[in-house]
């Protein structure tokens, strides 16, 4: 999961493995395997580097700080 802030100003967590596509509108619009898709405040590099750092834990076998 990675924290993403909401166009409301609320943060909330998404699960990385169910993106399929983050879009730059120029919102940023995240779209998951569902069909159902979230506008957040995120830049493209913060999420990118959200995600790779989610993936990192997974492959070390971190599951909570």
């Amino acid at each position: 999961m990675v924290e993403v802030l909401g166009i409301n100003g609320e943060a909330f967590l998404i699960n990385a493995t169910l993106i399929e596509k983050i879009e730059f509108i120029p919102e940023t619009k995240i779209t998951l395997t569902t069909g159902r898709y979230y506008l957040v405040k995120d830049s493209k590099e913060g999420i990118v580097k959200k995600i790779i750092e989610y993936n990192q834990k997974i492959i070390r076998g971190i599951t909570a700080e």
